[in-house]
C-alpha cells in the first residue's frame, strides 16, 4: 500500500519532518521563502497533509486547487491565515498547535514590556554608537515596572501566563476579555476582571493578547491610545492589525503614552515607517515563540495531526469539525 503523501510549506524544525517521515512520503520547501498559492498548489498535488505556517493563505481556492488534501495543520497557535468554514465545507480538517508556546509567549512579553519601560533598545543603541561617554544621573530614564498596574487585553492561556509572572514584581492586574474567568482562576492570578475603558484609563501597561477576529481588528485605536496614561506602555505579542499602527506612531510621537513594545505588525513584514522612527519603541520580527524547544514542539504537534489523521484518528488539536468526508 503506498505511503500518504505530505507538503510542508516552509522549513519547520527537523524534529517535526523526522516525525511526519515516519508515516508520510514529505516534500519540503526547503527555499525557506513564502509560496504563492499556485505554487503551494503545484506541489501539493497528491498529497493528503499540508503543513503551514501562518504566512500561508489557505481559503476556499487554494483547497479546490489541491483536492486530495485532508488535513491543514497550521504550525501556530493562531489560525487567522486560514478559512476554516471553507475548510468545514469540504470536508479538510484544520489543526493548530495550542499550549506548548504559552510560557515561551509570556517570557518575551515580559522581555518587552522591561525593555520598553526601562528604555534597553535606546540604550544598546547608544552604546553601539559611541555615544556612551560615561555615568549620568538623567541619562536614558525609564520608567518602573514593580508596583505598577498590568492590564491585560485577553486573558486566555497566555494572558493568564503573563499575569502570574506580575506577581514577582508585585503588579496590580487587570483585565478584560468577552467573558469572565472563573472566581479561582482570578484569585490564582490575582488579577481584577474590568470593563476596556477601565483598562485604558487605569494600567501602566497594557499587554495585547487577543485573537485576530473581526471585532478585535484596530481593538487599540487613537480614541483608546488617547484614553490612556501618557506614562503608560503598550505591549502586543499577540497579532499586528490589533493595533491601528498609524495610531500608535502619532501616539508615541505626541506623547499620549510613553513607549511601545511590539513583536507584531499590521501588514507583516512591512512595519509602519513612522512607528521606525520612534526611539520609544522597541520593535521585534515576530519572536514569540522562538526558542528552540518551543518551535520543536509546535513542529511535531503538526506532524501528530497529520499522523493522527491518516490512522483514522481525530486530530489531537483540530479546530473544526468537517461536515462531510472530502470525496
Amino acid at each position: 500500500m503506498p505511503r500518504p503523501k505530505a507538503f510542508v510549506t516552509r522549513v519547520i524544525p527537523e524534529a517535526g519532518i523526522e516525525r511526519l517521515a515516519g508515516v508520510f512520503d514529505v516534500d519540503v520547501n526547503r527555499d525557506d521563502r513564502q509560496l504563492g498559492a499556485a505554487e503551494i498548489a503545484q506541489r501539493a498535488q497528491g498529497c493528503q497533509a499540508l503543513v503551514t505556517l501562518l504566512t500561508d493563505r489557505v481559503d476556499g481556492n487554494l483547497l479546490d486547487l489541491c483536492p486530495d488534501v485532508r488535513i491543514v495543520a497550521n504550525v501556530a497557535v493562531g489560525y487567522d491565515n486560514v478559512d476554516v468554514a471553507a475548510a468545514t465545507a469540504r470536508g479538510v480538517w484544520i489543526a493548530n498547535t495550542p499550549g506548548v508556546l504559552t510560557e515561551t509567549t509570556a517570557d518575551l512579553a515580559w522581555a518587552l514590556l522591561m525593555a520598553t519601560a526601562r528604555r534597553l533598545g535606546e540604550a544598546e543603541r547608544c552604546v553601539r554608537a559611541g555615544k556612551y561617554h560615561g555615568w549620568g544621573i538623567l541619562m536614558l530614564l525609564g520608567g518602573d515596572v514593580h508596583g505598577k498596574t498590568l492590564g491585560l487585553a485577553g486573558f486566555g492561556r497566555i494572558g493568564q501566563a503573563v499575569a502570574k509572572r506580575a506577581r514577582g514584581f508585585e503588579m496590580r492586574v487587570l483585565y478584560t476579555d468577552q467573558q469572565r474567568a472563573p472566581e479561582a482562576l482570578e484569585r490564582e492570578t490575582n488579577a481584577t476582571f474590568v470593563d476596556k475603558a477601565t483598562l485604558l484609563a487605569e494600567s501602566d501597561f497594557l499587554s495585547l493578547h487577543v485573537p485576530l477576529l473581526p471585532q478585535t481588528r484596530h481593538w487599540l485605536g487613537e480614541s483608546e491610545l488617547r484614553a490612556m496614561k501618557p506614562t503608560a506602555y503598550v505591549i502586543n505579542t499577540s497579532r499586528g492589525p490589533v493595533i491601528d499602527e498609524a495610531a500608535l506612531a502619532a501616539a508615541l510621537r505626541s506623547g499620549w503614552i510613553a513607549g511601545a513594545g511590539l513583536d507584531v505588525f499590521e501588514r507583516e513584514p512591512e512595519v509602519q515607517p513612522e512607528l521606525l522612527a520612534c526611539e520609544n519603541a522597541v520593535l521585534l520580527p515576530h519572536i514569540g515563540s522562538a526558542s528552540i524547544e518551543t518551535r520543536d514542539r509546535m513542529a511535531t504537534i503538526a506532524a501528530d495531526n497529520c499522523i493522527a489523521f491518516v490512522r483514522g484518528e481525530r486530530p489531537p488539536t483540530a479546530v473544526n469539525e468537517p461536515v462531510r468526508a472530502r470525496a
